[in-house]
C-alpha cells in the first residue's frame, strides 16, 4: 500500500472556470503539488506541472503566448497545453538536443458546470487515461448562481466528516435565530458506485420551504470529496429542481479548500439572497469548528465514531481504503457498502 495521504486516480475540483479569462493562469497547489491552471487563447483550459524542467522556476511567473503555449520567464521555453516543449530559443541548430522531446507534466481537464476538474493520477500512471468522467451537475444547462470557498487549516478527511456529519447541526450552527431542537431521524441509505446516497426524502428545516411544500431532496457522496445535495419542489406550479455542489481538495496534508455551488433555474433569483445571508456563515462555522479540533488533535488522541451518527465517517473510511486497494492491486473497484437505514438524534 502507497504511503500517499491523498486519494488518487480521481477528479478533483481545480477552479470555476469564470475566474480564469483568456491568457490567464495561476499557480493551484492540489494535493501537495504545484500545479499551474491556466486558459489558452483559443479558450482552452489547461493544467501542468507548474516547474519547468529547465531551472525549476514556476511557469505562472510566464505568460500565455498567441500560439497557444506557455512561456518560462527564465529563458522563453514554451510548452503547449499537452506539455510538450514547443521552443527552446537559445538553439541554434545541429544540437543533439530536441525541443519536442522535453515535456512537462499535463494534468488531464475537464471544464464543464462552470468548475474546471483536474485529474490527479497515482505516481507511475501519469500518461494513463483517466479512470472515470468528472461529476455531472444534474440541472439542464448548468450555471453556478451563487458559490462561496473557505480555506480550512485541517486534513481533507476532518473537512469531509465535519461536513457529511448528520448530528452536529444544532451545536455548531445554532443562533437565536436560527434554533433546531434535536429530534430522530431515521434515513435510507443506499451505495453508489464510489460512494453512498441519502435516498429522496421530506426535509425537516423550514428554509427548505422556499422551494414549495412539495419539496424533497437526495444528498450524495462519491469519492474523493464530492457532495451533490439534490434538491425538487414548485413554484406557483412550475417544477423547479436546486443542486447544492460541495467539494473539498486537499491543498496540502494540514490544508483543504471547501467549496460550495448553487444551481438552479435564471427565473428563481429571488432566493440568491438567502444564500448570501446564510451561505458563509455556516460555511464559516465548519472551517471553525475543524480548526477548534485540530487544538486536540495536536496530542494524537483516539478518536471515537459510534453507530448510527457517525456511520457516514464510518463508510467514508472504508470507501477509502477499498479505493487505495484498488488503485494498489489494479483490481476493480467494488463499492463495500449495503443499503441501510440509520437513526440519530439531531
Amino acid at each position: 500500500m502507497s504511503d500517499d495521504p491523498f486519494l488518487r486516480d480521481l477528479w478533483y475540483m481545480a477552479v470555476q472556470g469564470a475566474s480564469l479569462k483568456r491568457g490567464a493562469m495561476r499557480r493551484e497547489m492540489l494535493l501537495g503539488e504545484p500545479v499551474l491552471i491556466g486558459r489558452m487563447k483559443d479558450g482552452e483550459a489547461f493544467a501542468l506541472r507548474d516547474i519547468c524542467p529547465h531551472r525549476g522556476v514556476p511557469l505562472s511567473a510566464g505568460k500565455v503566448m498567441p500560439e497557444n503555449a506557455v512561456e518560462c520567464p527564465y529563458h522563453g521555453w514554451r510548452f503547449k497545453p499537452d506539455g510538450q516543449c514547443s521552443l527552446i530559443p537559445s538553439l541554434v541548430g545541429g544540437e543533439a538536443i530536441k525541443a519536442e522531446s522535453i515535456r512537462v507534466r499535463s494534468y488531464p481537464v475537464r471544464e464543464q458546470d462552470g468548475l474546471i476538474w483536474v485529474y490527479m493520477a497515482a505516481q507511475g500512471r501519469e500518461a494513463a487515461p483517466p479512470r472515470s468522467e468528472p461529476p455531472r451537475v444534474p440541472v439542464p444547462n448548468a450555471r453556478p448562481r451563487w458559490s462561496e470557498s473557505q480555506t480550512f487549516r485541517c486534513a481533507i478527511d476532518h473537512a469531509v466528516i465535519g461536513l457529511m456529519d448528520p448530528a452536529h447541526a444544532p451545536y455548531v450552527h445554532g443562533r437565536w435565530w436560527w434554533r433546531v431542537k434535536p429530534r430522530v431521524k431515521e434515513k435510507r441509505y443506499a451505495p453508489l458506485p464510489t460512494g453512498f446516497v441519502m435516498t429522496r426524502h421530506a426535509p425537516s428545516k423550514a428554509a427548505y420551504k422556499l422551494l414549495g411544500a412539495d419539496v424533497s431532496t437526495e444528498i450524495t457522496f462519491e469519492l474523493p470529496s464530492i457532495r451533490f445535495e439534490n434538491i425538487t419542489g414548485s413554484f406557483l406550479g412550475r417544477p423547479i429542481a436546486v443542486t447544492g455542489l460541495t467539494t473539498c481538495t486537499p491543498v496540502d496534508e494540514q490544508t483543504t479548500q471547501v467549496t460550495q455551488i448553487f444551481y438552479w433555474p435564471a427565473w428563481l433569483g429571488f432566493i440568491k439572497p438567502f444564500f448570501w445571508a446564510m451561505g458563509p456563515t455556516f460555511l464559516g462555522d465548519d472551517r471553525r469548528m475543524v480548526e477548534l479540533q485540530r487544538e486536540g488533535l495536536k496530542f494524537d488522541p483516539r478518536l471515537m465514531l459510534i453507530q448510527d451518527a457517525d456511520v457516514p465517517a464510518m463508510w467514508y473510511h472504508r470507501l477509502k481504503k477499498a479505493w487505495a486497494e484498488s488503485a494498489a492491486t489494479g483490481a476493480p473497484f467494488a463499492n463495500p457498502l449495503k443499503e441501510t437505514t440509520l437513526r440519530w438524534k439531531s
